[in-house]
């Protein structure tokens, strides 16, 4: 299943957590990938605090142990995480599957 995972963490904690994705990433627990990270360049979020680091990742996990065993070592370092289920829509496909879905 995918997810739009969010982080989000006060920049003065970005080394620490940088070195913690790192680690955490770079031997992932089975049953997880990142397809995707994207860090935001500005105020991605209404009433976001001032100096607060947005990142977005895209992740394919197959059980909610794969996916709290990446995400919970960010939380421990003081991010707020959290991921968003969704579905693959075709570019030019939209009208198709939602007419499979709707009978």
């Amino acid at each position: 299943m995918k997810f739009l995972r969010f982080s989000m963490m006060d920049y003065t904690k970005m080394a620490e957590m940088t070195k913690v994705s790192d680690k955490t990433w770079a031997s992932p627990p089975p049953g997880i990938k990142m397809d995707a990270l994207y860090a935001c360049m500005g105020i991605a979020f209404p009433d976001q605090p001032p100096n607060t680091m947005v990142s977005i990742s895209v992740v394919e996990a197959e059980s909610a142990e794969s996916l709290a065993a990446v995400s919970y070592p960010l939380m421990q370092a003081g991010a707020s995480i959290w991921a968003v289920p969704v579905l693959d829509v075709p570019v030019a496909g939209a009208a198709e599957l939602e007419k499979k879905y709707r009978s």
